[in-house]
């Protein structure tokens, strides 16, 4: 290792949390900014991390944390911070480091939106803006375009509660098509470039699972993976927000977002499937029945 190896993740939950242990189990050198200590912060400091408490959103705590480094994956959960947390990190930067490469986690939707265009969230605006900044700060950014994540409450504790009730997947998303992707499988593609920067900047990846299904077919593949039948019942978009994912306990920016979500794959927006993710880390990534597998327990309870 060099000094040149030195690679900061933002966040020590998530997608983070998986980069960190990807790279620790190589002898990558890894550097967390946190915004607090916590457990989370325990867990990566016991990989060998290096935790450093700070926040995107102050331009003082990322100079700091980008001191030595030259590798950066930047990647927040649902936050209306977003964009200020991406121009400050692209500003500080710029000034204050010389960086190789920069992962940015982006989101898919991005590829369909436009300036003007209305239909998205608040949240995926908030992406659309911010590589639009990564983008005019000359930087060498990699955007990562992953859909919708497996471990996304609409897949794990929403339809683990309705499984549980009545062997069901309740969704509003009509005949709408959709290829989730594990967060294990974007770490890799994620690691995989930190770790080797070589021909990546300026591209973007767009990272699905292996193929797109309509939720009857997620539905079967439930049902393999737990061994019972499980059936899609489509229930409408109005009454599921306000029965069902308002009661999830979510942040309101967070509600809001995957409400948005839900109207989108709907409106079959998130019918696609690509092989970027085996492009990169030469490995298919996982389908949803090896996903709910993994997790039987938790859906079953």
């Amino acid at each position: 290792m060099t000094d040149h190896d030195l690679i900061l993740v933002t966040g020590a939950g998530g997608v983070g949390r998986l980069v960190t242990e990807r790279l620790r189990a190589q002898n990558m050198p890894v550097r967390v900014l946190v915004r607090r200590e916590d457990d989370r912060a325990a867990e990566v400091r016991a990989l060998g991390a290096e935790v450093v408490t700070g926040d995107l959103t102050r331009p003082d705590t990322v100079a700091a944390a980008l001191d030595g480094v030259r590798r950066v994956y930047f990647g927040l959960s649902v936050s209306p911070d977003h964009l200020l947390a991406a121009t400050i990190l692209a500003t500080v930067a710029k000034a204050h480091a010389e960086l190789d490469v920069l992962v940015d986690m982006s989101q898919m939707t991005v590829s369909q939106m436009t300036a003007t265009s209305t239909a998205e969230s608040h949240q995926q605006r908030l992406h659309w803006l911010a590589e639009q900044v990564l983008d005019w700060s000359g930087l060498p950014v990699v955007h990562v375009r992953p859909t919708t994540f497996l471990d996304n409450p609409l897949f794990t504790t929403l339809a683990a509660r309705s499984i549980r009730e009545n062997n069901t997947l309740a969704l509003p998303f009509g005949t709408g098509r959709t290829s989730p992707i594990a967060a294990h499988d974007v770490a890799q593609v994620v690691m995989t470039i930190l770790r080797d920067p070589g021909e990546h900047p300026g591209k973007v990846y767009e990272l699905t699972g292996p193929r797109a299904l309509d939720m009857t077919g997620v539905a079967q593949e439930f049902s393999k993976a737990l061994g019972r039948t499980v059936t899609y019942v489509d229930v409408p978009l109005q009454w599921w927000r306000t029965e069902v994912l308002a009661n999830a306990g979510l942040p309101r920016h967070t509600e809001e977002h995957i409400a948005t979500m839900a109207q989108l794959h709907r409106a079959n927006r998130y019918d696609r499937a690509t092989l970027d993710v085996e492009r990169i880390t030469g490995k298919r990534p996982q389908t949803v029945e090896e996903f709910v597998t993994a997790r039987k327990d938790f859906y079953l309870g």
